[in-house]
């Protein structure tokens, strides 16, 4: 630390200030000194920093590296990542249960978690919304197959069900709290806090939305011990440079490409491939498959767009299967004359 500076963690963020906790208190800050034109650098919720101790306005000079990072694209159209928490130890994946389930949606958010290098936990929200036993325990079931090495938690914020065993797991770290909006998070983050911080409106009954409640990102000291960083609902979920993360999600397709003839094998119509033989034989969802290749692809497009190697291997990868497609279509029409 430079002499003179004050350490600090960033509590919260908006429009060019933030709030950090020091040893004299909460200090007002100014970030256009660590302000740089890489979105990814940005002071963000989280961050460990360095401010000056007097001035009107204090500046933050400098950061820390991260231990990690929690990152999502900001839009398909353009190659820029988010940040949206930093230093987490784990991803809380907040999901409703009072709308249906969707698989597709939960595996995108914990792609973008293990990519962030913090420990992913799914917690299902609003488990008083299904008082039949058997059936609660059939959807903890299903999220997990699609959650493989992340912990699966079914919570009523309001009946306070599941509560003490999640705090217990998040207890001592720090804990960002992600999903979209209507998925409980606001009420999720009063029961872990204790105490009524955040507002709670309503969610419509027609299709178990609700409005973003939270509005910035906020580091919350939990009673327990630990803190926890509510952010945003999050209305779009883009991958960012996360091929390790869908990996990780989708672990059983990578250990059976393993057992596929070749190691460029794109898992369609090559032969002797594992993972097709596995939907064959019923014990791959033929779901997981077409979520993990669409996250590949999706991720891809985002790489690509910042990588021209990945850009031109793409490209002859097209041409290439175009070809193969005409030649097939070809040598069709020629068994019909």
């Amino acid at each position: 630390m430079a002499e003179g500076l004050l350490p600090g963690r960033v509590v919260r963020v908006d429009r060019g200030q933030c709030d950090v906790v020091t040893a004299d208190g909460v200090i007002r800050a100014d970030t256009a000194f660590v302000t740089p034109h890489d979105p990814l650098r940005v002071v963000c919720t989280g961050d460990w920093v360095a401010v000056e101790p007097t001035g009107n306005p204090r500046y933050v000079r400098t950061y820390l590296p991260r231990r990690t990072a929690f990152v999502r694209s900001t839009s398909s159209k353009r190659s820029e990542g988010q940040i949206l928490a930093a230093n987490v130890d784990f991803a809380i994946v907040a999901v409703s249960l009072a709308v249906e389930l969707d698989l597709g949606r939960i595996e995108r958010f914990l792609a973008l978690a293990w990519e962030s290098g913090a420990q992913p936990l799914v917690v299902l929200t609003k488990s008083d919304l299904v008082p039949d036993p058997v059936t609660l325990a059939h959807l903890v079931q299903d999220v997990e197959t699609t959650a493989p090495g992340a912990q699966v938690l079914a919570v009523s914020s309001s009946l306070g069900d599941g509560i003490d065993v999640l705090t217990a797991v998040v207890s001592g770290g720090t804990s960002v709290l992600l999903g979209q909006s209507g998925a409980g998070k606001s009420t999720l983050a009063n029961a872990l806090l204790g105490e009524e911080v955040m507002t709670v409106q309503a969610t419509r009954d027609v299709d178990g939305k609700g409005r973003h409640t939270t509005t910035t990102r906020n580091l919350l000291v939990m009673p327990g011990g630990g803190v926890l960083i509510d952010t945003p609902g999050l209305r779009g979920v883009g991958l960012w440079d996360a091929e390790s993360g869908v990996g990780q999600v989708f672990s059983e397709i990578e250990e059976l490409a393993a057992d596929c003839r070749f190691q460029d094998c794109a898992h369609t119509t090559e032969p002797d491939c594992a993972v097709l033989a596995a939907v064959a034989a019923g014990t791959l969802p033929e779901r997981r498959l077409d979520s993990y290749r669409k996250l590949l692809r999706e991720n891809q497009y985002i790489v690509a767009k910042t990588d021209a190697r990945l850009r031109a291997e793409l490209r002859r990868e097209w041409k290439r299967r175009g070809a193969e497609g005409r030649a097939a279509m070809e040598a069709k029409r020629g068994r019909h004359r």
